[in-house]
């Protein structure tokens, strides 16, 4: 009966902003978050993938969500940030509006996720979190960040 309790405890997520929405991913996927700095520009990639910067001797493609979930009007101020990931073996920078708060959802904060999303696919979803009046959506950082566009940077790298 122990190990159900634990299956029912909190998973915390850090809640960021992309416009009006907020969305939430895994925490223990978060590296760091530093704020916006210029990048190195690689040619022929997607305009979503902003270029790549160094993180302390490791090259680190910055993909700007708001570009790839196609925002208008993307403006980059004191707000915007950079979330580091670690991604099992790959670390890449995710370019967001700002970062809120981390909070600690259990499963029966979240519902699954609907069969359709404006801005994202479902298939990178993993359920709305509910939080008082606050819906996050709950995005699978790794999954999205896995997709064939990323399989793009590696060639970058290798090339």
């Amino acid at each position: 009966m122990e190990s159900k309790n634990e299956e029912s405890q909190s998973q915390e997520y850090l809640i960021f902003t992309l416009g009006k929405e907020e969305y939430g991913i895994d925490i223990l996927k978060v590296q760091e978050i530093r704020g916006y700095d210029q990048v190195t520009r690689i040619a022929n990639t997607p305009k979503f993938i902003k270029g790549v910067t160094n993180l302390r001797g490791v090259i680190v493609p910055i993909i700007d969500l708001r570009v790839k979930f196609v925002q208008e009007n993307i403006s980059y101020n004191d707000n915007t940030v950079v979330i580091v990931l670690n991604l099992a073996e790959r670390i890449v920078g995710i370019v967001v509006d700002g970062v809120s708060d981390v909070l600690a959802l259990t499963s029966e904060d979240i519902r699954a996720a609907p069969e359709f999303s404006v801005t994202l696919s479902t298939e990178y979803l993993t359920g709305l979190g509910a939080h008082g009046d606050r819906m996050l959506i709950l995005v699978d950082i790794q999954k999205l960040l896995n997709s064939e566009e990323m399989a793009l940077v590696d060639r970058l790298h290798a090339g």
